[in-house]
């Protein structure tokens, strides 16, 4: 019986990248063999990113949508609750009271004029 692939467009996520190092905490925009596309912020200043959406200062947030090649994938792993630890997307709730999936939702980007 083949196992499903648990990582699909939409899902919060945490991918470890190499050179430089760094932990990106977003929603899986898109993944193919070239690399993965993700919608999030490096996790490094996680209390200050907290900091910040709690006291109305979203916009402040270096949230961006990247693209990551296969080679830079040292990991990646679903943003769940492990061990009775819960996952960061949760922690996000509790500690703001906003959805993360709202605050990593896609950006409406402006279509291209037909000439």
């Amino acid at each position: 019986m083949p196992l499903s692939f648990p990582f699909q467009r939409g899902q919060l996520v945490v991918v470890v990248v190499t050179t430089p190092r760094q932990k990106i905490w977003g929603r899986i925009l898109g993944l193919e063999t070239a690399g993965i596309a993700v919608r999030g912020i490096d996790i490094a200043p996680w209390e200050d990113v907290l900091t910040l959406v709690n006291q109305g200062h979203a916009d402040q947030v270096a949230l961006d949508t990247r693209f990551f090649p296969m080679h830079r994938i040292e990991q990646m792993y679903l943003d769940e609750a492990s061990s009775g630890v819960p996952g960061l997307g949760e922690v996000f709730k509790v500690r703001t009271g906003l959805d993360p999936m709202e605050f990593l939702a896609d950006l409406e980007l402006p279509r291209r004029k037909n000439r």
